[in-house]
């Protein structure tokens, strides 16, 4: 059990039997009436998100999550294959479970796997990921960065809008939360 004071992001909360992520969250102490702490919840399975409200000093239940440093494997079916760094045991989690983010997944990439009573629960890239172009229609005379954008195929597949004198070969920075262009690497 956690109070309102122990809230930070991150948090995984049991509500309900259901698992709630924390996104955000903020202590308000209005100048009339008790303080109260403001979050924004994200379910760890659905992906659905909602705002609650908490009068301050209330415990909640905090379930038990372990984070894990694994490395990306291979694909196998409709699974994905990863390994822990530490044990060794390569773990298959579901195209579900790893959601949007394959968009952005290299072989021998390092990740981290939540997991919830040995189950996986969601897998978390890092920040930025440096990929290659595959493909991008040539750049003309005369485009700068500040021009425009073009779309790009990365070499996992995944298609982002780059600038314009961006060419097929180059390997950039994206940002893994929403595939937006960060830079060259």
């Amino acid at each position: 059990m956690a109070s309102t004071a122990d809230f930070k992001n991150g948090l995984v909360l049991k509500i309900d039997g259901q698992l709630w992520q924390i996104t955000e969250f903020q202590h308000v102490k209005p100048g009339k009436g008790p303080a109260f702490v403001r979050t924004k919840l994200k379910n760890v399975l659905s992906g659905k998100t909602v705002d609650k409200t908490w009068n301050a000093g209330v415990k909640v239940e905090v379930a038990t999550v372990d984070r894990r440093d694994m490395t990306y494997l291979y694909r196998d079916g409709s699974d994905y294959v990863f390994m822990d760094g530490e044990t060794f045991e390569q773990v298959h989690i579901s195209e579900a479970t790893v959601g949007d983010s394959a968009r952005f997944l290299l072989e021998n990439t390092v990740v981290q796997v939540a997991m919830h009573n040995e189950a996986p629960l969601y897998v978390e890239l890092p920040v930025t990921v440096e990929l290659v172009v595959q493909h991008t229609d040539p750049g003309l005379q005369g485009d700068r960065s500040t021009g425009g954008s073009k779309p790009a195929t990365l070499e996992t597949g995944a298609e982002i809008q780059v600038p314009l004198f961006i060419s097929t070969g180059e390997k950039l920075k994206v940002d893994s939360r929403d595939g937006s262009y960060l830079g060259r690497a």
